[in-house]
């Protein structure tokens, strides 16, 4: 089996991966393994594990452009530069895809979905994979700069999905502390981002069991687990100064079942920490 994709075979795969992606974001339903077969019929010299290897990598060049990925294909690096062109260029006159990221972003939360039993949503932090040996071509370390629309960045800026993901750990933190017998410390859960304004750091004051306090910060998507998101200079700095007490709630999947990972203390030390914004992706 040949270890260099073609462009044809490359450009076949994307345009698999974007039609995937658009009936996604569209609540479409989609069989991935149908799609592998109908692939593996084009391209007859790649396997199955080959071709899903290739759409992890799409999902990979996708978030680093700001766009969303499919969530069964879990991000992979060391793509060809092959790929991110073509990723690029399809991007370029694909405005199916563009209007489905756009609506998703944008959308407004009806309604904020039932809180589950913590053992139901909470689940340990991903971890991104690390290089492999199974690439096929090592990217160089330039690459295009991309202009145009940030679709995950206008998804942390969507008030009415981080209103709702607010509301979701406000049930959580008084469902978990009123179980756990601390009655009188659920009662004085405070919602601070509507109480005191936006600018402390933190949205949530909850409690720990023993009464120390515990400051939530929430970050919800729509979108997978490593999909990155966007943290501001006071929220790092007042993750580093309040150390154990402050815990990044990383909701995700929030239209479907919600699932929940934390981060606790430091920013600087759970995540890896582009200063543009800052966005932050699992390191």
């Amino acid at each position: 089996m040949p270890d260099s994709w073609s462009l044809a075979e490359v450009e076949a795969t994307v345009a698999d991966y974007f039609v995937m992606l658009t009936r996604e974001l569209n609540r479409e339903s989609v069989n991935k393994r149908d799609h592998n077969r109908a692939l593996q019929r084009v391209l007859a010299v790649r396997s199955r594990g080959a071709i899903e290897f290739k759409h992890a990598n799409i999902s990979a060049v996708l978030i680093e452009l700001g766009y969303p990925y499919i969530d069964g294909y879990k991000p992979r690096g060391n793509y060809q530069d092959l790929l991110r062109e073509t990723v690029l260029a399809r991007i370029e006159t694909d405005h199916l895809l563009r209007a489905a990221a756009a609506a998703a972003v944008a959308e407004s939360i009806a309604a904020v979905p039932d809180a589950l039993a913590w053992d139901d949503v909470l689940v340990p932090p991903p971890v991104r994979e690390r290089p492999s040996d199974r690439v096929y071509e090592r990217r160089s370390a330039g690459g295009a700069i991309v202009k145009g629309v940030n679709y995950l960045e206008r998804e942390a800026r969507n008030r009415s999905l981080g209103a709702a993901g607010e509301e979701y750990v406000l049930r959580l933190e008084h469902a978990r502390l009123w179980s756990a017998g601390a009655r009188s410390l659920a009662d004085r859960i405070e919602h601070s981002s509507r109480e005191r304004g936006d600018g402390l750091g933190y949205d949530i004051l909850s409690y720990e069991t023993s009464g120390q306090e515990r400051l939530i910060e929430v970050k919800t998507t729509r979108f997978g687990a490593l999909t990155p998101f966007f943290a501001s200079r006071n929220e790092v700095a007042v993750s580093a100064e309040a150390g154990p007490k402050y815990h990044l709630y990383r909701l995700y999947k929030f239209d479907a079942r919600p699932k929940l990972f934390i981060l606790p203390g430091s920013l600087e030390e759970s995540v890896a920490l582009d200063p543009v914004l800052y966005r932050a992706s699992l390191a």
